[in-house]
């Protein structure tokens, strides 16, 4: 059993003082065969703990339905750690942000538009309960005060920056503590005064989370809680990416410099990210400061290690900053992962999408186009259909908080896009004895920060023409999570096309690897694609968009099989070529 507390303004472990020189690995994006690999590479590193979120969206993606198992299972992620030689510092508020989908919290929630959010709600509260009454009794044994690793947990995250119900953070506080977690409970927050005011309990340490300015920083947090130990909880040593954005990159040389500052000032670190990884299938999230802003696939973070798991130059000056300030154990990194380019890869058509609805989806009759949430659907595509009567000279459609593309048709026909961060209408003619109108809407990930974290998907108010709104619906929900039933059609009815479907279409292809020997890493290039969504041997890789900066997706080596391996690809808007490329090097803008 392991000791950990605060005495003064110093961290003790078992009697002695300690710096927790930490950095944040994220299980949930990160391939279970490669938990060790990159947590081998952290402790080499010279760092002495790991950090993680909980995302409850991923442990609970039906209400009162669990998941532990997998990328969600977050006991064996924690026992790998002890593994190793780490510490864990666990954050398993209900809400996390990490540019993750929904900031964690699952969609769910969000059929009920009554409950607030992240506040003493009881319903929300309820919910909150629910899943600690399941989470928190796995957590309990791996505590270090029953002999485990976990030596600190995080009650809320950033509350500052969105509320000041400190009724609420209490609670969960409480509800910790009932729960058997006698662990360092912590909260983090920015270096503003407003956010460390908003963000703070009694009883429960604050520590800061920033990226440069250490001295301005750690002064904030020392004139709110001058006695206690100094601790950057999230120093943002790298950044994230946007589609249609640049990629970002930082400084090395500059990230390490400002490392050593707060080892200077005697400071506690905990680098986010140390590892980024991938924001796989549906689950990247999105900022909105006045304009949404989607998250690519990739969270590769600019860290110390990349998104595949190879050590940087940020690496290299981090674990010399490190060696300057206290003693490192000699240990051997691991062998670099390896990387492999399979050559291009023929898909064929296997169907359009509106061939296929019926095989995807139950469609439902509503008045008004409901949000995806109304209809139990977390994430993916949302399909609206209805007749709109004619003739109409020069229609202008308008669709009131589309969220969050919309590609539209008019008897079958392709008329545009309409985007959330450019809701420009689309004009067109209906002709005598009307025209079937369809909008097919993406969610392209919920807000993960600040305040508009209520963002329901699809069509959110409603469809107009002109002043006219639109009633009389049929919603096919479509999250593509069981594209094996588009297998078992083509079994049945073999694609005739040959050529690149016009519109939102689903393409197949395979690729051969001889043996296990020759399994690798690899990345899927969509060279002459355009739009949407890959799935290799049934994993949904995530998102790809030609709008950039990334252009290629990861794919780790343990979803690949020697023998055939199958690629399926959704794209909405067509391509000019029929293969894709499998490389050995990614591209990340």
């Amino acid at each position: 059993m392991t000791s950990f507390m605060i005495q003064g303004d110093q961290f003790v472990m078992d009697g002695q003082p300690i710096r927790l020189l930490s950095g944040a690995i994220h299980y949930f994006r990160v391939v279970p065969e490669y938990w060790k690999d990159r947590l081998l590479k952290m402790k080499a590193c010279g760092f002495n703990t790991v950090e993680t979120y909980v995302a409850w969206n991923m442990h609970e993606p039906k209400e009162g339905q669990f998941n532990f198992t997998g990328m969600a299972d977050i006991v064996k992620f924690i026992e790998t750690a002890t593994e190793v030689g780490l510490y864990v510092i666990i954050r398993p508020s209900p809400y996390i942000c990490a540019e993750w989908e929904f900031g964690g919290m699952p969609a769910w929630l969000l059929a009920d538009e009554s409950m607030r959010l992240r506040c003493y709600d009881p319903k929300f509260l309820a919910k909150v309960d629910a899943y600690y009454d399941v989470l928190l009794p796995k957590l309990k044994p791996l505590l270090c005060t029953n002999g485990g690793p976990i030596i600190a947990m995080q009650v809320e995250n950033e509350y500052g920056s969105y509320g000041n119900d400190l009724k609420y953070l209490e609670y969960l506080k409480e509800g910790m503590i009932a729960r058997g977690m006698d662990v360092l409970l912590f909260t983090s927050d920015g270096p503003e005064d407003f956010m460390l005011q908003g963000g703070m309990i009694p009883g429960v340490l604050e520590t800061v989370n920033f990226g440069s300015r250490t001295e301005e920083a750690f002064e904030s947090l020392k004139q709110v809680q001058p006695d206690k130990p100094l601790m950057c909880m999230e120093y943002w040593n790298g950044w994230f990416d946007h589609w249609n954005k640049p990629h970002h990159t930082r400084d090395a040389q500059d990230a390490a410099n400002v490392f050593e500052d707060m080892l200077k000032a005697g400071g506690s670190v905990n680098f986010y990210m140390f590892h980024g990884g991938t924001n796989f299938g549906f689950y990247n999230g999105a900022n909105n400061h006045g304009t949404y802003e989607p998250t690519v696939t990739s969270y590769d973070y600019d860290s110390p290690l990349t998104e595949w798991g190879d050590i940087t130059e940020k690496y290299v000056l981090v674990k010399e900053t490190i060696e300057r300030y206290f003693e490192v154990e000699p240990l051997s990194l691991p062998e670099p992962v390896r990387k492999q380019s399979y050559g291009s890869v023929e898909l064929k058509p296997v169907a359009p999408l509106f061939d296929v609805l019926n095989v995807l989806s139950e469609p439902v009759q509503r008045t008004c186009p409901e949000p995806m949430e109304k209809l139990g659907q977390d994430y993916g595509f949302i399909l609206y259909t209805t007749q709109v009567s004619g003739p109409r000279k020069q229609c202008s459609l308008e669709l009131q908080e589309v969220h969050d593309r919309a590609l539209v048709y008019v008897n079958g026909e392709y008329k545009g896009v309409i985007e959330r961060w450019d809701p420009k209408p689309i004009e067109f003619e209906v002709p005598e004895g009307g025209a079937e109108l369809r909008i097919l809407v993406e969610n392209m990930g919920r807000t993960n920060y600040c305040p508009y974290l209520r963002d329901y998907k699809g069509i959110t108010e409603g469809a107009r023409l002109g002043f006219q709104f639109l009633f009389n619906w049929t919603i096919h929900t479509l999250p593509l999570d069981n594209l094996g039933l588009l297998n078992e059609r083509a079994a049945d009815q073999p694609a005739e096309a040959s050529s690149p479907a016009e519109g939102p279409a689903f393409y197949k292809g395979s690729f051969h690897i001889a043996d296990e020997a020759d399994i690798a890493d690899t990345f899927l290039k969509f060279e002459g694609w355009t739009k949407g969504v890959a799935y290799v041997n049934g994993f949904n890789l995530g998102r790809y968009w030609e709008a950039g900066p990334q252009k290629a997706l990861y794919v780790p080596a343990p979803l690949l099989r020697a023998g055939d391996n199958e690629i399926m690809v959704f794209e909405l808007h067509g391509t000019s070529q029929q293969q894709v490329m499998l490389q050995d090097h990614a591209e990340l803008g």
